[in-house]
Protein backbone atom coordinates (compact mmCIF):
# COMPACT_ATOMS: atom_id res chain seq x y z
CA UNK A 1 0.00 0.00 0.00
CA UNK A 2 1.11 3.55 -1.22
CA UNK A 3 0.81 6.97 0.64
CA UNK A 4 -0.61 9.38 -1.91
CA UNK A 5 -1.56 12.85 -1.63
CA UNK A 6 -5.12 13.65 -3.26
CA UNK A 7 -5.72 17.19 -4.28
CA UNK A 8 -9.10 18.63 -3.50
CA UNK A 9 -10.81 21.47 -5.60
CA UNK A 10 -13.95 23.67 -5.25
CA UNK A 11 -16.70 22.27 -3.15
CA UNK A 12 -14.94 19.29 -2.15
CA UNK A 13 -12.01 21.14 -0.74
CA UNK A 14 -15.06 22.91 1.60
CA UNK A 15 -16.72 19.81 2.78
CA UNK A 16 -13.21 18.10 3.60
CA UNK A 17 -12.34 21.36 5.34
CA UNK A 18 -8.63 21.33 3.75
CA UNK A 19 -7.35 21.44 -0.18
CA UNK A 20 -4.89 18.36 0.60
CA UNK A 21 -4.87 15.08 2.20
CA UNK A 22 -2.74 12.22 2.21
CA UNK A 23 -4.46 8.64 1.46
CA UNK A 24 -3.50 5.30 1.86
CA UNK A 25 -4.16 2.48 -0.99
CA UNK A 26 -3.44 0.92 -3.94
CA UNK A 27 -5.62 1.66 -6.62
CA UNK A 28 -8.02 5.36 -7.56
CA UNK A 29 -10.74 3.37 -5.96
CA UNK A 30 -8.81 2.18 -2.49
CA UNK A 31 -8.15 5.55 -2.11
CA UNK A 32 -12.00 7.25 -2.98
CA UNK A 33 -12.88 4.68 -0.43
CA UNK A 34 -10.30 6.12 1.96
CA UNK A 35 -11.61 9.44 1.33
CA UNK A 36 -14.89 9.34 1.62
CA UNK A 37 -14.71 7.05 5.03
CA UNK A 38 -12.83 9.70 6.38
CA UNK A 39 -14.87 12.67 5.09
CA UNK A 40 -18.05 10.79 4.53
CA UNK A 41 -20.03 13.89 3.04
CA UNK A 42 -18.10 13.74 -0.03
CA UNK A 43 -19.55 10.31 -1.25
CA UNK A 44 -22.81 11.56 -2.29
CA UNK A 45 -20.99 14.66 -4.21
CA UNK A 46 -18.38 12.01 -6.05
CA UNK A 47 -20.35 8.63 -6.88
CA UNK A 48 -23.44 8.17 -7.92
CA UNK A 49 -26.52 7.09 -5.93
CA UNK A 50 -27.80 3.52 -5.89
CA UNK A 51 -25.13 1.76 -8.29
CA UNK A 52 -24.24 -2.16 -7.70
CA UNK A 53 -20.66 -1.08 -9.25
CA UNK A 54 -19.03 2.30 -8.10
CA UNK A 55 -19.68 5.02 -10.08
CA UNK A 56 -18.10 8.45 -10.13
CA UNK A 57 -20.79 11.36 -11.47
CA UNK A 58 -20.99 12.93 -14.62
CA UNK A 59 -19.57 15.94 -13.40
CA UNK A 60 -16.77 14.55 -11.51
CA UNK A 61 -13.17 14.73 -13.24
CA UNK A 62 -10.55 12.27 -11.42
CA UNK A 63 -6.52 12.75 -12.67
CA UNK A 64 -3.91 10.98 -11.57
CA UNK A 65 -0.69 12.74 -12.20
CA UNK A 66 -2.40 15.05 -14.83
CA UNK A 67 -4.03 12.40 -16.80
CA UNK A 68 -7.91 11.46 -16.51
CA UNK A 69 -8.59 7.87 -15.18
CA UNK A 70 -10.81 7.95 -18.13
CA UNK A 71 -7.90 7.18 -20.41
CA UNK A 72 -6.15 4.93 -17.68
CA UNK A 73 -7.31 2.03 -16.36
CA UNK A 74 -10.55 3.47 -14.36
CA UNK A 75 -10.83 3.08 -10.66
CA UNK A 76 -8.51 0.01 -11.33
CA UNK A 77 -5.34 2.58 -11.71
CA UNK A 78 -2.77 1.17 -9.73
CA UNK A 79 -0.67 3.73 -8.41
CA UNK A 80 2.69 4.24 -7.18
CA UNK A 81 4.34 6.04 -4.10
CA UNK A 82 4.38 9.92 -5.43
CA UNK A 83 1.92 9.61 -7.41
CA UNK A 84 -0.71 12.33 -7.01
CA UNK A 85 -4.70 12.29 -7.32
CA UNK A 86 -6.85 16.02 -8.16
CA UNK A 87 -10.35 15.32 -7.95
CA UNK A 88 -12.20 18.61 -10.07
CA UNK A 89 -16.39 19.28 -9.68
CA UNK A 90 -17.64 21.16 -11.90
CA UNK A 91 -16.90 25.03 -12.37
CA UNK A 92 -19.01 27.63 -12.89
CA UNK A 93 -18.39 31.52 -13.08
CA UNK A 94 -18.37 34.14 -15.33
Amino acid sequence: MVSIKMKLFANLREHAGKSEVMLDGDTVLDILNSLTKQYPSLKEIIFEDNTEEPQLRGYINVFVNGNSIHHLDGFSTTLTQGDEIAIFPPVSGG
